[in-house]
């Protein structure tokens, strides 16, 4: 392929179904700047997929940069720290993207950024400390799914768990962060790599992006030449670009050839999937205790007036991101948080900065995609764009008559909701939201038992 360095791995296998989208990657030369200090920062206390924290300071507590705010005992969740100094003004509910309410940590910045005095180097010598460590970071996977990563991490030793993939595939269109942290911090990731192996004794690492992006390729290669890996046991391997390349089960097929049974995870065919930033965070909490307080996304659609990559204290509010960016040069029609295929519309940009939020897309009503819904035309590109073999109108008709055994039977809650279905939809259905609607369904039946 062109670009690529030699030595590097192809596929091993290629993956069913998918679409070809257009790149639209704009920032992919635009290096990662950190905004100036918010003046006030919201940091909810539900940013992960788990259980929310609870707030552990109250209204007049003065807070540092990397001071532990929110917190649980509760396993499947992730701490979460001050992104900046100052006081504490609120703690109460706000109003989330999704439309739930939210406990919150209202922060008034003395723009001085002063950083925690407990922050330090963590012990991560053997297994438990190294897991416990990633867990006090606060780090959740920071390419837009917000699973705690201590929790991923946490598989017994005897599972049979041999294989690393790191994800940097990155195959929404518009979003670059991910290759930037490629290109700006390949040492970081490196060096992840190798303590993430060696402590949790993985066999085979693969660090696996796009044939889109062959500058990564080579930056990665000429830093990995220089370690002394045993066994060449850390390899890069390129995907052909295609969506949804990066979804965890489509990497884990690609990468290893292994499939991962519906309703089973990338762990239990012996993989464990990470986003290349979220490897390159733990380089350097390893190396400087800090938290997750801030991170970087990218600020593009045809509505923004300079797109850029940014970075940004956790809590900063949207519109204060898309102000560094030179604001809005046209009324935004569509404003999503993520990418366009699996991101999420949000109503107005009055809402906070996540750690899971990797991109701030807006677009004028000339650009946004719009499709009027006609009837089904039983042209069977739905079913042959999924990757994961199911037959969306099959679900649609179980979800409209809320036939609970149905959609069971065929399968709604292993739809990955990549929206390949309805981007390939000539009717304009809105297919994802129908898998949704399925799902909560089942969810509903499964409450009243």
């Amino acid at each position: 392929m062109s670009g690529i360095p030699k030595g590097v791995l192809t596929a091993v296998k290629k993956v069913r179904g998918g679409v070809r989208v257009d790149h639209c990657k704009n920032t992919m030369d635009s290096e990662v700047v950190r905004i100036p200090t918010p003046q006030t920062v919201v940091i909810p206390m539900q940013m992960s997929i788990g259980a929310p924290c609870e707030p552990l300071v109250k209204p007049g507590d003065e807070v540092s940069v990397g001071q532990l705010i929110g917190d649980t005992e509760k396993f499947v969740s992730a701490p979460i720290h001050a992104s900046v100094s100052g006081i504490v003004k609120a703690v109460g509910d706000v109003k989330m993207p999704t439309g739930v309410l939210a406990k919150a940590v209202t922060i008034e910045s003395d723009g001085e950024m002063r950083l925690f005095e407990g922050v330090e180097p963590p012990k991560a010598d053997t297994r438990e400390d190294f897991i416990k460590a990633v867990r006090n970071s606060g780090l959740v996977g920071l390419g837009g799914a917000g699973f705690p990563t201590h929790v991923k991490l946490s598989f017994s030793p005897d599972k049979n768990i041999d294989t690393l993939i790191i994800n940097a595939a990155e195959c929404e269109p518009y979003i670059t962060v991910d290759y930037r942290e490629c290109i700006e911090n390949s040492w970081d990731i490196l060096s992840a790599v190798y303590t993430i192996k060696e402590i949790l004794g993985f066999k085979k690492v693969i660090i696996a992006a796009e044939d889109n992006k062959p500058e990564a390729f080579n930056v990665l290669k000429r830093i990995a030449d220089k370690d002394i890996d045993v066994g060449n046991e850390v390899r890069l391997m390129v995907l052909k670009s295609k969506y949804p390349q990066g979804a965890e089960k489509m990497m884990v097929q690609s990468a290893t050839g292994r499939k991962v049974p519906p309703g089973k995870l990338p762990a239990d065919v012996g993989c464990v999937v990470m986003n290349v930033a979220s490897v390159a965070f733990i380089s350097r909490y390893l190396k400087t205790g800090k938290p997750l307080v801030s991170r970087s996304l990218t600020v593009d659609g045809s509505a923004i007036a300079e797109p850029k990559n940014v970075r940004v204290p956790i809590g900063t509010m949207i519109s204060e991101v898309i102000n560094f960016c030179g604001g809005y040069k046209e009324q935004p029609y569509k404003l999503i948080t993520g990418g366009p295929m699996m991101g999420l519309s949000v109503v107005g940009d009055d809402f906070p900065i996540l750690k899971q939020n990797n991109a701030i897309l807006a677009f004028g009503k000339e650009d946004a995609i719009l499709k009027n819904e006609t009837d089904c035309i039983h042209c069977g590109r739905c079913a042959a764009a999924c990757p994961l073999s199911l037959t969306p109108t099959n679900i649609v008709r179980a979800a409209k008559i809320r036939d609970v055994a149905a959609l069971e039977r065929i399968g709604v809650n292993v739809c990955m909701e990549c929206g390949s279905c309805a981007y390939s939809c000539p009717a304009g259905m809105p297919l994802v939201q129908y898998m949704r609607l399925g799902k909560s369904i089942l969810r509903e039946e499964a409450a009243k038992k």
